[in-house]
């Protein structure tokens, strides 16, 4: 099995570099299409069926994202490059066990202790800068901005702008959103239909 998967790796890399790492326009996720959504075929994503997304997402060059527990990505969301999007980790659990980390007994005995696994939920609209890393049951409100580097784990509320190692709130969106549709205010209308108006 070890030589069959990295004889798949194999193909995938020569077929990326065969596409010169192109972003096409157009994916699908749960037998819906996406006529916007583009992933960088540099992106690896693992249990693919259980990625869910909206229209107009993005998702960059030599982003990872580990989906078993699944992952929903809202309309417009960004992720740059370099990011991990994990549904589990397995570290604490392994630093416990030890060599009897692999050899857990699965039936009736329950998850390994210190395993942790859970969704991620990104909201609409969100961006998600570089060298992050987002874990397992992370919830994101629409319009939140993570600053490159972050790790965040948690839940938090719509537009906020995560910094740090762990993330913490250190702004809000909203306010620098409206310093730029001062300049452009024919956007205003577009900016309310899926933002709302500042409070």
């Amino acid at each position: 099995m070890t030589s069959f998967n990295a004889f798949l790796n194999r193909c995938r890399r020569r077929v990326v570099r065969s596409l010169l790492f192109r972003v096409v326009f157009g994916e699908r996720s749960g037998g819906k299409l996406l006529p916007h959504t583009r992933i960088s075929p540099a992106a690896h994503l693992e249990a693919e069926d259980k990625l869910v997304m909206g229209d107009h997402v993005y998702i960059g060059p030599f982003n990872y994202l580990e989906a078993s527990g699944g992952i929903t990505l809202g309309e417009g969301v960004q992720i740059t490059s370099h990011c991990a999007i994990v549904t589990h980790s397995s570290h604490r659990s392994a630093r416990l066990m030890g060599e009897g980390f692999v050899r857990w007994p699965a039936a009736g005995f329950g998850e390994r202790p210190g395993w942790i696994a859970g969704p991620v939920e990104i909201g609409a609209y969100s961006f998600i800068g570089p060298h992050s890393l987002i874990e397992a049951n992370t919830r994101l409100g629409r319009g939140t901005l993570v600053c490159a580097g972050s790790f965040v784990r948690g839940e938090f509320p719509d537009f906020v702008i995560l910094e740090g190692r762990p993330a913490r709130v250190v702004g809000d969106s909203r306010r620098a959103d409206e310093r730029l549709l001062e300049r452009f205010p024919e956007l205003r209308p577009l900016y309310d239909a899926w933002a709302g108006p500042v409070a």
